[in-house]
């Protein structure tokens, strides 16, 4: 038979001052992981937000990024008018050419970082939609010297605002607009692909995007594509392409998460553990007498890992409260891919809060096992006398 539920958690109330301290190690310990999850959910969240599967990315073969993929400009045309799986409306094939630098640029708060700037065509706004929203001033005249700048930039840069002149590389352009979009396009500076060409010296555009008919295996024609004689390109969907951006910097915060975990849960196990062994201590005669009355040693053993399982789960909720503060929080790092700053916020998703309980549950068993196991081993007249 199983010790009584109500023994364990009026054990644990009896010892409360050692309990918060635990709890409060475990949730401290808990929440330091989930911050480094949730930069790395916002990242993610970030790049891959707005993300579709109709719109393709087409890229030189070979290309990981569009920083790295190039075409002339008389292919990419004919691309875009050739191929049968574009989609074609009243104003043409849905599909635009895209040419792609960072540069540094100066921040407000001093120092330099590299911002990623965009050259597109009309087209390029048809295929996003209300995705891309414009929230100050018009958008950019074609052909002429003006820029529309990312949300998210227009504070943290100099001569971002509305208005402002901005030099890239060496050419002026006036800052005309302030988009808002939910992926990375937000870090972005977009003008016009016939001026930033020659600004950013480029002979043709880095990437095409275009919506595909529906049905349309891109696998498929990314491999037929590949082996074309006149226009080779490599195709992705727009959602793969954007998650692939993420995978290094991704990679990295996953990784520190894991170490972080490891050290400071190596703290907290050994806090749980010695909590528990102060019980044990403390409990040596009410084990006798339990063992006495003919409770085996499994159910001893489940009972004292029972305790440490609470010690873990209410560590995980204080842990997820002590997080959830952060939520919506802005900040910047650069993506290592792309080597570009982008900004992005803490995301406290609910795949960050059941890792954090899942992780907090695991360090209160682990540090519950060795005492547990120890109670278990006891013999019900050793027990009594050392009581």
């Amino acid at each position: 038979m199983l010790v009584p539920l109500t023994y364990n958690l009026r054990s644990l109330w009896v010892r409360r001052a050692s309990t918060l301290l635990t709890v409060l190690g475990l949730g401290a310990t808990v929440a330091i992981v989930s911050a480094v999850l949730a930069l790395q959910q916002g990242f993610q969240g970030m790049f891959t937000a707005g993300g579709r599967e109709d719109l393709v990315v087409f890229l030189r073969p070979g290309a990981t990024g569009e920083g790295d993929s190039i075409f002339r400009r008389d292919l990419g045309t004919r691309l875009m008018k050739t191929l049968p799986e574009i989609v074609v409306d009243a104003q043409g094939p849905r599909a635009s050419m895209e040419c792609y630098l960072a540069v540094l640029a100066r921040r407000v708060d001093g120092g330099e970082t590299n911002v990623p700037l965009r050259g597109v065509e009309p087209a390029s706004f048809r295929l996003h939609g209300d995705a891309l929203r414009l929230v100050e001033g018009r958008n950019f005249t074609p052909g002429s010297d003006e820029v529309i700048v990312g949300k998210s930039l227009s504070g943290r840069l100099q001569n971002a605002a509305l208005g402002d002149v901005i030099v890239l590389n060496t050419t002026p352009f006036r800052v005309v607009g302030i988009f808002e979009h939910a992926g990375a396009f937000a870090s972005e500076i977009w003008g016009d692909l016939e001026r930033f060409m020659p600004t950013l010296g480029r002979y043709g555009p880095n990437r095409i995007l275009a919506e595909v008919q529906p049905g349309t295996d891109v696998k498929a024609l990314s491999a037929r594509l590949e082996g074309d004689k006149e226009v080779p390109a490599k195709a992705v969907t727009e959602k793969e392409y954007l998650a692939s951006q993420t995978q290094v910097f991704g990679g990295v915060l996953i990784g520190l998460g894991l170490l972080l975990g490891l050290i400071m849960g190596t703290g907290a196990i050994f806090a749980a553990t010695n909590t528990m062994l102060a019980s044990v201590a403390s409990r040596t005669s009410e084990i006798g007498v339990l063992l006495s009355l003919g409770y085996r040693p499994f159910p001893i053993f489940l009972a004292f890992q029972f305790e440490a399982l609470v010690l873990g789960l209410l560590g995980g909720l204080v842990g997820c409260l002590l997080a959830l503060p952060i939520n919506g929080i802005e900040t910047g790092a650069m993506n290592w891919q792309t080597f570009t700053e982008f900004a992005f916020a803490f995301r406290v998703t609910p795949t960050v809060l059941v890792a954090a309980v899942v992780f907090s549950l695991g360090l209160g068993l682990i540090g519950g096992a060795w005492p547990a196991w120890r109670a278990a081993r006891m013999k019900p007249t050793e027990a009594l006398r050392q009581g």
